[in-house]
């Protein structure tokens, strides 16, 4: 592993394809960053064999196997610790970080969201969007803390809402935005473009 390399911890769910654009953009030399370790919740999720097709270091870390929260946490900090990573992305992880972990890694955990926020935070938003009459969609990227899909947003990409859109049509068109703005938002905090200014993020030429 290069010294000069940027590393990245990536937590998945489910199908993993942020952490295939991710891993694209790398791929492309588009992202100077280096994948150390991408970890899944989920036992036999098609993310882990995203990463496991392009030789990535992949693990499933059992939520059962510990007696609670706390102890799955440190579990999994001391993972991620152990390959000494710069940037954990949560690319669909589907679990609430807790505060130990949040502390830990503060200021080093980022999350996209398919929608704009303060705008519809947690699940099946697509679907709130449409119910809620709204215009515009899209997705957010943000820093992640104690409050769920509530950190200091990085990047948001609009996407409008057509009159014909379902929860499927929409979903499709902003999970492709969402390949584009994540490894971006990576790549600004890689050459340290970012400041943090309370609860707005500033972006440096």
């Amino acid at each position: 592993m290069a010294p000069d390399k940027f590393i990245l911890a990536v937590l998945v769910s489910g199908q993993g394809s942020n952490l295939q654009a991710i891993i694209d953009s790398i791929e492309k030399n588009d992202l100077s960053a280096e994948i150390a370790l991408v970890v899944s919740n989920v036992k036999d999720t098609y993310a882990l064999e995203r990463a496991h097709k392009h030789g990535l270091e992949s693990i499933f870390l059992d939520p059962k196997s510990y007696p609670d929260r706390n102890g799955y946490e440190q579990a999994l900090v001391e993972r991620i610790q152990s390959k000494s990573v710069n940037l954990i992305c949560l690319a669909g992880f589907m679990r609430v970080l807790g505060n130990h972990f949040i502390e830990t890694f503060s200021g080093r955990i980022i999350n996209i969201h398919p929608s704009l926020l303060p705008a519809f935070p947690g699940l099946r938003v697509q679907k709130r969007a449409l119910e809620h009459g709204a215009r515009f969609s899209g997705c957010t990227v943000h820093y992640v803390n104690e409050e769920v899909d509530g950190g200091p947003i990085i990047l948001q990409t609009v996407v409008p809402i057509y009159d014909n859109d379902n929860e499927a049509s929409l979903s499709k068109r902003i999970l492709e935005q969402e390949h584009i703005a994540y490894p971006e938002a990576i790549q600004l905090i890689i050459e340290d473009r970012l400041t943090l200014s309370g609860r707005r993020v500033l972006h440096n030429k």
